[in-house]
């Protein structure tokens, strides 16, 4: 039986991936912190025959979540596990600075949730000698946007640190792919307010990401035109590509998620 990791499973491209996966055959393990969101994603995917375990665990909570994680992979050993929990933050309407502990809190949930998903999960693997890992990056992180600072450091951080565990990790029988979607109709882009090429269903998003995965591949990046064209942007002048995206309209809202100064 394959078992599967997903946060941020409640809603958007964690919701895809899960139904996507769901099979006779299947357990998926579905983390978020709406459990009345991830109940019914936990129902739609029961109903196509995979086993499922759900809990609403904040991604930030290192303790509790990596006790969750060792007794979901003690029951079934993890073969697939995707940090996918994600928030986002930016800038419009005259604000040209991110509100400070929105943007921890971006960090907190974007990347040291991220920590604390594999954390727990890379020894065990190690320990079995194959499982497979699926970071979710952005294409924002190919080329970062001055709508969003926070949000695309973040997504640079998680391509850095997917970067380096691939080629530690996969001599030991460990596969580890980065994924870098572009614009995705899930929750997280719908009320941004800005030029969306190539926008895609988050269904369909998780059908590429799927397939990506399971050829192995060290980086899906998606839709490829887009992709592409991110990547030429660094061999333009930098004053000029700053130039063009600060005529730009984009409107991202401001996270409600904040990160005490305390913490």
């Amino acid at each position: 039986m394959a078992s599967i990791l997903i946060t941020g499973a409640s809603s958007g491209i964690g919701r895809a991936l899960a139904l996507e996966y769901a099979a006779p055959g299947t357990q998926l393990a579905l983390l978020g912190r709406d459990m009345a969101r991830l109940s019914a994603v936990a129902d739609a995917c029961a109903r196509k025959g995979a086993r499922i375990c759900v809990t609403a665990i904040d991604v930030r909570d290192r303790v509790g979540l990596a006790a969750w994680i060792a007794e979901i992979d003690d029951a079934a050993p993890l073969d697939l596990v995707i940090p996918n929990a994600g928030i986002t933050t930016g800038l419009g309407s005259g604000r040209v600075t991110e509100d400070p502990d929105a943007v921890r809190a971006v960090l907190a949930i974007n990347f040291t949730g991220v920590l604390n998903t594999v954390d727990p999960v890379i020894p065990r693997m190690l320990a079995r000698g194959r499982g497979q890992i699926a970071f979710i990056g952005s294409i924002a992180a190919l080329r970062p946007l001055p709508y969003s600072p926070g949000y695309c450091a973040t997504k640079a951080a998680i391509h850095a640190y997917a970067g380096a565990l691939r080629a530690g990790l996969e001599p030991h029988g460990l596969r580890i792919s980065l994924v870098a979607p572009g614009f995705v109709a899930t929750a997280l882009n719908r009320d941004i307010v800005a030029w969306k090429p190539l926008l895609m269903s988050d269904a369909r998003a998780a059908r590429i990401i799927r397939r990506g995965l399971e050829r192995g591949r060290a980086v899906i990046a998606f839709p490829w035109l887009l992709a592409l064209g991110t990547r030429m942007l660094n061999f333009l002048p930098v004053r000029w590509v700053d130039w063009g995206m600060r005529r730009a309209r984009v409107e991202i809202p401001e996270s409600h998620e904040r990160e005490p100064a305390e913490r």
